[in-house]
């Protein structure tokens, strides 16, 4: 199968979720049950990384009418989520501004236009507060979430005047597609964020960035078996799967310092460690269910597998719950609970 193909998400306040004082098995609970109320059917997400040559000195800042004019273009074609790089318009002086301010207003009538989601970092001024900030329009141009990157660049970021303020929450937001978490460029050093996404339920973790980050991005896919998509200033953008397979490394691809990379994600597609799922449960699905679901992917030094609806109307994730498989990130966070346990911890 074509990879592009192959790889044919959910904080404001609602419909938003931000890590707090809950344990992993806590929200992975959660998580799975907000998963249940999307995963009726297989959900295919048509994303795009829409990505410029740049940095962030005042001479170098791509217009803000060409970054439209691209995302009009882009849109147009159909798609259901855009992300466009870290500080798309640049910091420094003169580059702070509001959500009402010009960037988000053209964002959010395009997003409105064309019914999609878009991604939106911005150089964000809140009262006499700086943030460097990744703004979610909903496809009625509407902010639905803010996320704050938590680990801005020192000395570059907090020492600027006035000084990026670090974020302090995780953030989640379900869409109509799914469920989609945050993190920016420098982030990428901390697994405790990426941590808390997976608890939090993120099927897909957008990366708005200044830098590619490499192997340092394929980490956290594998430990969290999310799909990562990101959109750089390089300019590219790297898609990886939910089990840490670099599907897409897009570079300057469209030429004169853009690169837009455009892939369809399948949101419903679920990974699994092989303890107590095979063979057992794992062959009585697939003797019932062959013609709907199968296993995709078998990777044996990980003892991990991937299963896949095979058409729409069916859902491999609500398929694997009736016969009582056990996702392998809810595995991993019982098992932790459970082994604290054994050490003689207690829980509320």
């Amino acid at each position: 199968m074509e990879r592009r193909q192959f790889v044919k998400g959910a904080a404001v306040a609602i419909g938003a979720v931000a890590y707090g004082a809950h344990g992993p098995l806590t929200l992975a609970q959660e998580a799975e049950q907000q998963d249940t109320a999307l995963a009726k059917t297989r959900r295919i997400v048509r994303a795009v990384s829409v990505s410029f040559k740049s940095n962030v000195g005042v001479q170098t800042v791509v217009p803000l009418a060409r970054i439209a004019e691209r995302v009009d273009r882009e849109a147009e074609q159909g798609t259901d989520l855009i992300i466009l790089p870290e500080h798309c318009q640049g910091c420094n002086d003169r580059s702070e501004e509001t959500l009402d301010g010009p960037t988000i207003t053209a964002m959010a009538r395009l997003a409105r236009k064309h019914r999609t989601y878009i991604v939106c970092p911005i150089d964000r001024k809140d009262g006499e507060m700086r943030f460097n900030s990744s703004v979610l329009l909903n496809r009625e141009g509407k902010v639905v979430c803010i996320y704050d990157k938590v680990y801005p660049v020192y000395p570059n970021e907090c020492e600027m005047h006035p000084p990026d303020r670090p974020g302090d929450l995780a953030r989640v937001y379900k869409a109509d597609f799914g469920k989609v978490g945050f993190a920016t460029c420098f982030d990428v050093n901390w697994t405790s964020l990426w941590r808390k996404l997976s608890y939090l339920g993120a099927e897909l973790v957008v990366f708005p960035s200044a830098y590619s980050a490499g192997r340092s991005l394929q980490a956290h896919a594998i430990d969290y078996n999310y799909y990562v998509m990101s959109s750089t200033r390089i300019p590219d953008c790297r898609v990886y799967d939910i089990d840490g397979e670099l599907l897409v490394n897009d570079l300057e691809n469209s030429g004169n310092g853009v690169n837009v990379t455009r892939v369809e994600l399948d949101m419903d597609r679920c990974i699994f460690h092989q303890d107590g799922n095979m063979p057992g449960k794992l062959n009585r699905l697939l003797q019932d269910h062959g013609n709907d679901v199968e296993r995709e992917k078998w990777l044996p030094m990980e003892g991990w597998f991937v299963l896949r609806a095979k058409h729409s109307g069916v859902s491999a994730k609500e398929l694997a719950k009736q016969y009582g498989l056990e996702t392998l990130r809810h595995y991993i966070n019982r098992s932790q609970c459970e082994i604290d346990q054994c050490r003689g911890w207690e829980f509320a």
